[in-house]
């Protein structure tokens, strides 16, 4: 007779042991997520530093270039070929010397064109006036035949009238003495109103003669100015520089030949990164090294335009006394953007570039962790910490290029 197998037991170990199954899986599971990820690293490999609690001084530092106080450009006023050069590139140069002769056939004839028709023009305006002289000297000559004939005319009137008086002379022939006296009288009057009114118009049409030559001769007087153009000379005295013409090559109106430096002080000129534009001010104070000691200087100029995301400054220094400087000569300047004030800072380091200064390894034993931090100012010496490190802390400041998903150091 077949025995009747009771399964339930064998149902219940199976369930327990999938039920130990899960448990120890999801422990696993758990333990895995919990865990923190670690990185083994070389002591020796990495930079540690101490935080410290110091005065923190807000500057930067970049570099600057010794250029002359003043200069002025030498442009080509009229365009042409080089024909001629007087001086070399460095030489030093007096106010309207020689520097270089440009040549150009198609200026140089239009320039002569210009300056026949412009003589050829006063001259006929001079002639228009001398006209005008003249027909104001021949309207006298008429004058004084008039005047003569009114004297003759009035001396006869005279005596007729006289002779009239005594009955010596007839009655008809005093008619007409006296018809032409008259007619001499009104006749002189109107010359004389008609002349008179001729010279003033005359005088008025000489004068704008005279006023249009004047404009001509001032314009042939230009003429000739820019016929002397093509010699090109020192608009001032000083150094010449950027001075290389080569001769046969042509220059274009307005194109700058070089630059004369006027070496009576200098300057600082610096590109500075466009990161500082909304720090760097107006009269703000900088050193630089110079022959052991620091030199004072000074923020003349700040040119807010940004070209290859820089802009530049000007700096004067601050001393009046005579530094023997060099055009050319470069400066380390410290500028000052903030007085000194106690704070927690950090030393520069590496790390800053993988964080973005929002997190940090900090030394505890044998190992570094991960921990959030919050950084302020900097300079380029030190980071100002706002929270998250304490005076006295070690952290890692070398680059975190290879261990960013990390969240602690094992030190090996």
């Amino acid at each position: 007779m077949d025995t009747v197998i009771n399964r339930k037991s064998n149902k219940k170990k199976y369930l327990a042991i999938a039920i130990f199954a899960i448990i120890v899986l999801g422990y696993g599971a758990f333990s895995m997520i919990t865990k923190k990820r670690t990185f083994n690293v070389k002591k020796s490999e990495i930079t540690i530093k101490t935080v410290e609690e110091d005065f923190f001084e807000d500057f930067m530092v970049f570099q600057a270039r010794v250029e002359p106080m003043n200069s002025m450009l030498v442009n080509i006023v009229e365009g042409g070929s080089v024909q001629e050069i007087f001086v070399s590139n460095g030489d030093r140069v007096v106010q309207g010397q020689p520097l270089a002769r440009l040549y150009n056939p198609n200026t140089e004839l239009n320039y002569m064109q210009q300056e026949t028709a412009i003589i050829e023009q006063i001259n006929n305006l001079n002639k228009a006036k001398l006209d005008l002289r003249n027909q104001e000297l021949n309207l006298a000559k008429d004058l004084v035949s008039i005047e003569h004939d009114f004297l003759d005319a009035k001396n006869l009137y005279d005596l007729n009238k006289k002779l009239f008086e005594q009955e010596i002379l007839a009655k008809n022939e005093w008619e007409k003495t006296q018809e032409n006296f008259r007619f001499q009288k009104e006749r002189m009057n109107i010359i004389k109103q008609s002349v008179t009114k001729e010279k003033q118009a005359n005088q008025i049409q000489i004068g704008q003669l005279n006023q249009s030559i004047g404009i001509m001769e001032k314009s042939l007087g230009i003429l000739r100015t820019n016929k002397k153009n093509f010699l090109i000379v020192a608009p001032l005295s000083g150094r010449l520089s950027s001075f290389e013409p080569v001769l046969g090559q042509s220059y274009q109106q307005g194109q700058t030949l070089g630059k004369i430096d006027v070496m009576k002080g200098y300057k600082l000129l610096a590109d500075v990164d466009e990161f500082y534009l909304s720090k760097v001010k107006q009269g703000q104070k900088g050193t630089v090294d110079f022959n052991s000691k620091q030199v004072e200087v000074v923020i003349a100029k700040v040119i807010p335009e940004i070209k290859s995301g820089r802009f530049q400054v000007e700096l004067n220094f601050v001393s009046n006394e005579n530094l023997d400087l060099q055009q050319g000569l470069s400066f380390a300047v410290r500028l000052t953007l903030s007085e000194k004030t106690k704070s927690v800072v950090l030393s520069k380091g590496s790390f800053n570039q993988d964080t973005s200064g929002k997190w940090i390894f900090v030394v505890n034993g044998n190992k570094a962790e991960r921990r959030n931090i919050e950084i302020g100012r900097e300079n380029p010496l030190y980071f100002e910490i706002i929270s998250g490190l304490k005076p006295g802390e070690q952290v890692v400041t070398s680059s975190y290029k290879d261990y960013q998903e990390a969240e602690i150091l094992n030190f090996e």
